[in-house]
């Protein structure tokens, strides 16, 4: 076992003065950084509603899931919250090549004095069960059942985890906490979008103490990001480009919305295409390259006359320029 098992928090900060939000609540964190904290990153908006909901989860020890489309900052949100807490924290992306071994533990051969011997080395639920740790459990409705009802058990108030192979029973650590993030809630892959999305036990998402949503922000406050991320655009001029390109993005999502898109611009792409801007100094062939070219064919001309509308200048891709 590890020092870091040792941590407890030993201070309580102002939400209003850490996060911004007005509320005078207190929560708890630690003094000191760990190697496990995540970098703070000066630039990240929190949404008050989702950091409140994550606080509860660190300071009450509620089990929190965060459903959202791609590119909202999910998996960051989190992440952000434990880093101004100085809280100990690791992410686990359940992919299809995560096993239940990988979760649990398994029999290794390892060299002690010189000799081979088989012992048990820990999974990253056990371990982190062990201590003050916030472990995120990223893309959760893309794991596999098996090592989906591994994690149910962790999910009960009292969270008691039991290692077979062991014959051990492991009690969570006072201040280990648990979080998700998912695109669907263990709804599937209705809509084609999250291709690999699993229909989830709902037995097991009944479990989770809070589901919280992360929407795409309002404009001011996705131009804000962008030109956080791209400061070159801080000017006047920037910032009229960055307007439209967010602009653009709104019309991607309500084309989504409605059925005339099978994709989306997320502010993932948004902030990608203004980097790429800065490389290829024109926002039409940026834009082609950051998102139209993912686009299906029979799709494009519609992104292109988005852009027209917002840049009031044509795409290649466009009706107009083509017919031309």
């Amino acid at each position: 076992m590890s020092e870091l098992s040792s941590l407890r928090p030993t201070q309580t900060v102002s939400v209003r003065d850490v996060f911004g939000i007005d509320t005078d609540l207190r929560v708890p964190a630690f003094a000191e950084r760990d190697e496990h904290v995540p970098e703070i990153d000066s630039c990240y908006r929190f949404n008050p509603a989702v950091t409140l909901a994550l606080l509860a989860g660190f300071s009450r020890d509620r089990r929190v899931m965060v459903q959202g489309l791609h590119g909202t900052g999910k998996s960051t949100h989190i992440e952000q919250v434990a880093a101004r807490l100085n809280w100990p924290c690791v992410r686990v992306n359940l992919d299809g090549h995560v096993s239940r071994l990988d979760l649990v533990g398994k029999d290794a051969v390892v060299l002690r004095e010189g000799q081979q011997v088989t012992e048990f080395q820990e999974g990253i639920v056990p371990w982190s069960l062990q201590r003050p740790m916030a472990l995120i459990f990223d893309e959760y409705d893309a794991g596999r059942p098996d090592v989906m009802f591994v994690i149910q058990r962790i999910l009960e108030r009292d969270g008691q985890f039991t290692l077979m192979d062991q014959n051990r029973v492991l009690r969570p650590h006072p201040f280990f906490r648990l979080f998700a993030t998912a695109n669907t809630v263990g709804q599937g892959n209705l809509n084609g979008l999250y291709h690999g999305a699993q229909r989830l036990n709902h037995a097991q998402i009944d479990r989770w103490n809070i589901v919280v949503a992360l929407n795409y922000l309002e404009r001011k406050e996705e131009v804000a990001i962008v030109t956080a991320r791209v400061p070159t655009y801080a000017d006047a001029a920037g910032q009229d480009m960055i307007n439209a390109m967010v602009a653009v993005a709104e019309l991607t999502r309500q084309g989504f919305r409605v059925g005339d898109l099978s994709t989306l611009m997320s502010p993932r792409t948004v902030i990608t295409w203004a980097e790429n801007v800065e490389i290829f100094r024109d926002p039409g062939l940026a834009f082609q390259l950051s998102f139209v070219n993912k686009c299906d064919e029979s799709e494009r001309p519609i992104v292109a006359e988005y852009f027209q509308r917002c840049f009031h200048r044509e795409l290649e891709a466009s009706f107009a320029h083509s017919e031309a």
